[in-house]
């Protein structure tokens, strides 16, 4: 199963030290999804759910004011008998139960430098748009319209390195 793992540049670090993505909530194409966005095939709906994990990284982002503020997505391969569907928590969420190997790692997403200061608001402001907020929600929004980027896993220790400098 594809799931979709928010983090930080920060947290990356120690993805790429310990060789291993901790084990967490992410995001996957649940039965849920699937009846939610019926219209829509496989490849729409894994984007909507790269959107929400880019929402969660937000959240991330806002309880470490240390990492750049950049989000980032992992894309990884778990096989279902260690994902649990935790649509109890909302549609698409999945709980991965065990460290994913870097080496299921498929792709790694993450902000341009570009995007730099709407997501450093949108992060400062994502638990009042989370409330409710109308004026938080539109810098959360804004920060939405940045195109996440994507990297190959082999490209992390590079992104990393570029990101110090």
């Amino acid at each position: 199963m594809r799931v979709y793992l928010a983090s930080t540049l920060s947290a990356a670090q120690g993805v790429l030290a310990d060789r291993v993505v901790p084990a967490g909530l992410g995001f996957a194409v649940t039965g849920a999804v699937r009846e939610w966005y019926a219209r829509s095939d496989t490849d729409e709906m894994e984007y909507a759910l790269l959107l929400e994990a880019a929402r969660s990284s937000l959240r991330l982002l806002d309880a470490d004011p240390t990492a750049p503020r950049r989000r980032l997505v992992l894309a990884v391969d778990v096989d279902d008998h260690h994902v649990r569907i935790r649509d109890d928590l909302d549609r698409g969420v999945v709980e991965v139960t065990v460290p994913v190997p870097i080496a299921d790692v498929r792709a790694v997403h993450v902000d341009g430098a570009d995007a730099h200061a709407a997501v450093g608001a949108a992060a400062a402001a994502v638990v009042e748009a989370d409330l409710g907020g109308e004026d938080a929600a539109f810098l959360v929004d804004e920060a939405d319209g940045y195109e996440l980027l994507w990297y190959a896993t082999q490209e992390l220790a590079d992104l990393l390195q570029s990101d110090r400098q």
